[in-house]
């Protein structure tokens, strides 16, 4: 079930933003959306370090610090697209390999030296 107040969030993403990017997108948002984050954080997960990172946002606002277009290229969770790691390819994969001695269910296993 979701929660109708996940969906009016100046984020909408919110709950699926790492903290990276979170400190990220916040700092093209205003005191009262940045609050609104916070009160929305403490009433759900109440993570420490989003809970310290919104915090700390408001008190950079509260003398009259501007709104800034933040970073367009922070992590952000629809951007799926691209994999960590390397791709694996025949040329890349690992060389078959036997099965062990002792065999494997669908293999029985070898039995050692001449016993008959």
């Amino acid at each position: 079930m979701t929660d109708p107040a996940r969906n009016a969030l100046p984020l909408p993403d919110y709950d699926h933003l790492p903290i990276g990017g979170l400190e990220s997108r916040i700092r093209s948002l205003s005191s009262e959306e940045v609050e609104e984050l916070l009160a929305y954080e403490r009433s759900h997960a109440d993570r420490v370090p989003a809970v310290d990172l919104l915090s700390a946002r408001l008190e950079q606002l509260a003398p009259g610090a501007e709104p800034t277009t933040g970073d367009p290229g922070a992590l952000r969770p629809e951007q799926h697209g691209s994999r960590a790691g390397s791709p694996v390819s025949p040329a890349t994969s690992s060389p078959p390999f036997s099965p062990p001695p002792h065999g494997t269910p669908d293999q029985r296993g070898k039995p050692k030296g001449n016993r008959t």
